[in-house]
């Protein structure tokens, strides 16, 4: 019997050295059972993502495309509302909207905006998703907010989905958890990258026992709505072998020295044989309620036999 919250895994991307090599990723990952094509948002060498998920969705039929995240700091949400519509027409209904408080140091530091505090950022992303909620309604919509001012406009075009793309934000701090919980359609809980990169700290927050808590924040937070919630975890490391041990160990270093044990309980990475990582799969589902599985394109054919074992199930 199926699982009441299904699994789906996604695959993250953001580069590829020509457009057929781009487009021909996106038709693999379709073939290979894979639910999302997800690309990030930054100033770094990656794609930019709205054109990346555009052109991915021109040669895949069943393949979703969803941001992972935009950065609610650089781009205005009447703006952004009007591109999620779009790529959900022209992908006919398979856009996600991932939208974020915006975090990494660079970001800020390249363009000179300001990197202001986690609360005024978290406080313009609720503000922005309400706007975009309200354009996506085809109703005229009113708002004066502390951040953006929208009069009576009214959306276009319709998003193809009902109500618009889902919405998938998230993060590793209470307040960004509780604000995806109540807001959100999908929530993706991470590394708690509050210092606006990946240090020690961060990576120590992935453990299991945080983890724990962040669930404890996010059950409580979306209160009758969490039953309706998709709960994702991103993988930052993943590695099929059967030297579970040396491979975490390898992983572990790059986690700022996390310990293998740590490495292997994590939500956040994928370490093992393809026989351990399917059971360690549905046991995190269990424990955290986890069923949209996101990995990196470095694993897209060393993690496809794993996706064919529990997509859908």
């Amino acid at each position: 019997m199926a699982h009441a919250r299904r699994f789906r895994f996604g695959l993250m991307a953001g580069k590829a050295k020509t457009g057929a090599a781009w487009t021909e990723l996106a038709r693999k990952a379709e073939g290979l059972g894979y639910s999302t094509l997800c690309v990030a948002d930054h100033f770094t060498d990656g794609f930019a993502p709205t054109p990346a998920l555009a052109a991915a969705a021109a040669v895949t039929t069943t393949l979703r495309i969803g941001s992972l995240v935009y950065g609610v700091d650089f781009r205005h949400p009447a703006m952004l509302a009007k591109e999620a519509a779009t790529m959900d027409v022209l992908s006919d209904g398979r856009f996600e909207l991932g939208i974020g408080a915006g975090w990494m140091d660079e970001d800020y530091d390249w363009t000179g905006i300001t990197r202001d505090s986690a609360r005024v950022r978290i406080d313009r992303l609720a503000e922005a998703i309400a706007i975009m909620r309200g354009l996506w309604s085809g109703q005229p919509i009113e708002h004066g907010g502390k951040t953006w001012m929208i009069n009576n406009m009214v959306g276009s075009p319709r998003p193809t989905q009902a109500g618009g793309p889902p919405i998938l934000s998230g993060g590793g701090g209470r307040r960004i958890l509780e604000t995806a919980a109540r807001l959100g359609d999908i929530v993706s809980v991470n590394p708690n990258v509050g210092a606006g990169k990946f240090d020690a700290a961060a990576w120590a927050s992935v453990a299991a026992t945080e983890t724990d808590d962040k669930m404890t924040t996010v059950r409580a937070a979306a209160g009758d709505r969490y039953a309706d919630l998709e709960i994702c975890f991103l993988n930052f490391f993943t590695m099929v072998t059967d030297d579970t041990l040396g491979a975490a160990t390898t992983v572990g270093g790059y986690m700022g020295g996390l310990p293998p044990e740590a490495v292997l309980a994590s939500p956040n990475t994928l370490v093992g044989s393809a026989d351990a990582l399917v059971d360690e799969i549905q046991a995190r589902r269990e424990r955290w309620d986890g069923s949209y599985i996101i990995v990196r394109a470095d694993a897209i054919d060393a993690f496809a036999p794993i996706v064919t074992r529990l997509a859908g199930s």
